[in-house]
């Protein structure tokens, strides 16, 4: 397994995102991940309530009802206006706000929010760090953020490395299968969670807990179990996991310092 080089991003504008492809029907055949991340979610953030939330690159809205269980105001933070517009429809009828934005240059004031996720826009960010600094500047003393972060250093990884006698890289790595087709096409990577908890820190933010998810990803698997059953499993080991960064996907409960 040989070591990429990341994506290198180009200045990120709010159309970055918009390049035609429906994201409402991403999860049509997603059903195991989608409902791991909503039971990671709803075990980090079980018997608490907030006021103000966002859900920062929240896509087409996709996790913003279920934050709303859980807080007073829900925003929907998001960069693409092809998803904005997929999520007027998703969210008509609620009082989910939804507003255009980017990660790296929140509208939010400061310590503004009580409650942040940011739940599949890691693999899109090389070098966080812009975004973790302003998720700090807008979180509320106290305040709770939910990272999800696409782990390089999962099992089958580490598996293959310690094979190689080899040492997981610390930066992240480009999971790109196709050359980007433009010069400011997204980024597909995988990062180190260690690393990602350093940067976390220098932000001022710190890890509370993690969870390990989505580990029973596997076309196999999907094809053999029912996915009530998949997820019933996935229940009872995210936790448990976690202590290894396990799985293809970690949550990251934050706390501001």
């Amino acid at each position: 397994m040989n070591e990429q080089t990341p994506d290198q991003p180009g200045k990120k504008v709010a159309d970055q995102y918009d390049r035609g492809y429906d994201y409402t029907t991403y999860f049509d055949e997603r059903a195991y991940e989608n409902g791991a991340e909503h039971i990671a979610i709803g075990r980090l953030l079980k018997g608490r309530r907030f006021g103000k939330a966002a859900d920062i690159g929240g896509g087409y809205g996709r996790l913003c009802l279920l934050l709303r269980t859980f807080s007073d105001h829900v925003t929907l933070a998001e960069p693409s206006r092809t998803q904005l517009d997929a999520a007027a429809k998703l969210l008509e009828g609620t009082d989910v706000a939804q507003v255009q934005m980017q990660a790296d240059d929140l509208t939010f004031a400061d310590g503004e929010l009580d409650l942040i996720t940011m739940v599949r826009v890691m693999h899109h960010l090389p070098e966080p760090s812009a975004e973790f600094a302003e998720i700090a500047r807008v979180l509320a003393p106290g305040g709770t953020a939910i990272i999800e972060v696409a782990n390089y250093g999962h099992f089958m990884n580490r598996r293959s490395f310690k094979k190689q006698g080899k040492q997981l890289p610390a930066t992240p790595v480009s999971i790109r299968t196709v050359k980007a087709d433009e010069p400011d096409a997204i980024a597909f990577v995988n990062h180190n969670i260690d690393t990602v908890t350093a940067q976390l820190a220098d932000a001022g933010l710190r890890v509370h807990q993690k969870l390990s998810v989505s580990n029973l990803r596997s076309p196999r698997l999907k094809k053999l179990l029912p996915t009530k059953l998949m997820l019933a499993i996935e229940k009872r080991l995210q936790g448990p996991l976690a202590k290894s960064d396990f799985g293809p996907s970690m949550f990251l409960e934050i706390r501001k310092n």
